[in-house]
This record gives structure tokens, sequence and C-alpha cells, in this order.
């Protein structure tokens, strides 16, 4: 699973239908978790041009905690319109 969307670059590009992947997800506790959304130039691209923490609440008897993550990313205004891949 992952989010595509368009979106300008730190170096100064843009990356068009870029690659966003959830990475890095660590529960904090029984209600918190946090987790890195990694961008990348497309799914088969290892260097990640932007790389972001984010922190949210997690639900332990809810669905999984990458997917919590995603669904957490897409309340966001930078990925709120992002396409699941």
């Amino acid at each position: 699973m992952a989010l595509q969307k368009t979106m300008p670059t730190p170096q100064g590009f843009t990356a068009t239908d870029a690659y966003h992947r959830v990475e890095g997800v660590v529960l904090n506790s029984k209600t918190k978790m946090s987790f890195r959304i990694r961008s990348y130039k497309d799914s088969s691209e290892s260097v990640a041009f932007a790389d972001h923490g984010y922190d949210c609440a997690y639900d332990i008897s809810g669905s999984n905690p990458i997917a919590q993550a995603y669904a957490y990313a897409k309340t966001l205004d930078s990925f709120s319109d992002a396409t699941d891949v």
C-alpha cells in the first residue's frame, strides 16, 4: 500500500505521481503511534526525496497500525487528495 500524488520537492522539482510510503511505524503506547512518510519519484526508487515524521492516535482494537497510519495521512492537507496505490 502507498499513496500517489504529484508534489513539489525540497530540491526544486515537481515529482509527478510521486510514491509516498508509510515506514518506520512505532507504537509509543496503547493509544499513540509515530511513523514516517517517505516520498519517492516512483515505486522502484530506493532513495527518498522527502521524509516527514508524524504522530497520531492508535486504536489497539482497530485495523493494523500501517492501515491506521495511511488513514491518518489522508486527513492531512498534503495527502487528502492522494490516490491509494
